[in-house]
């Protein structure tokens, strides 16, 4: 693994960073991570990373570039390091919500036009459980940039599962996989409150609702199942849980969700032009 460059050390970036260590591929003197704030990388400096400011020197020490900052910092970011890539050495990732391939290479090109046409080009969509391994990232290249799009599934398989999809895609994909986090994360904790006011202690019920979400969530996944034939497993006549989930429904938790995920993706693909 070649050495790679975060730019942009906020959540997502630090969480990258860790989890390319945490699988045991990358060691932190192989990442170098950038912030404006670098003192607020303080605690990466002290583990090993190579940590700092200045996005040219990144860029100058490192093969592959992580984009990770703010869509309202993106142009200015681009055209700072505009000038230092080498379409034939470098590889940038983007992992920017809302942009699109086509508009990094036009904010590039307008600084360095054979740059920003040529340098291989990877959209990728992970979410924050990048750090424990368990990221849901969905993967697009632009045209010529095959061989840096298996660079870049290769090196997100490394922290969960990947799925290439069409860039038209990555406005759901946001809502679904990197907003579901916050989603599904809501449900486990609505759960949790449940078993407050049906008698459990707060921690315990948490980690009951916890490690609950995590099996039902494993089961459709490591069985290949659709969700409704495991629930059919686990509902029987006039019993508890279609009584539950009856009165779920008529809540309107089905409808709620899809309509949050709706929301997402619309106001994704909005970020950029705000």
């Amino acid at each position: 693994m070649t050495k790679l460059a975060v730019l942009g050390g906020g959540n997502l970036g630090r969480a990258l960073a860790l989890g390319w260590v945490g699988a045991g591929r990358l060691t932190p003197s192989d990442i170098c991570i950038t912030r404006r704030q670098s003192e607020k990388l303080s605690d990466l400096q002290e583990a090993g990373y190579v940590t700092g400011a200045d996005n040219l020197d990144a860029v100058r020490a490192s093969d592959l570039i992580i984009v990770s900052v703010q869509p309202q910092q993106l142009d200015a970011l681009l055209q700072e390091i505009a000038d230092e890539l080498n379409p034939s050495r470098h590889r940038l990732i983007s992992v920017v919500t809302g942009v699109s391939m086509a508009q990094v290479r036009a904010t590039l090109a307008s600084r360095a036009p054979s740059t920003g046409n040529e340098v291989p080009l990877v959209r990728a969509m992970p979410n924050t459980a990048v750090l424990i391994g368990e990221s849901m990232t969905c993967l697009a290249g632009a045209e010529g940039s095959e061989e840096a799009l298996g660079q870049a599934q290769e090196l997100f398989d490394l922290v969960g599962r990947t799925l290439v999809i069409q860039e038209d895609m990555m406005a759901q994909a946001t809502a679904l996989c990197a907003c579901g986090v916050a989603f599904f994360l809501r449900t486990v904790r609505a759960a949790s409150q449940g078993g407050i006011e049906i008698g459990f202690h707060p921690e315990d019920a948490l980690l009951l609702a916890g490690q609950t979400a995590r099996g039902a969530a494993s089961l459709s996944l490591k069985e290949d199942t659709h969700p409704e034939g495991e629930i059919d497993r686990v509902t029987t006549p006039r019993g508890c849980t279609i009584a539950g989930l009856n009165e779920m429904e008529h809540q309107g938790l089905s409808s709620a969700m899809i309509k949050g995920l709706i929301l997402s993706a619309k106001a994704a693909q909005e970020l950029y032009e705000d």
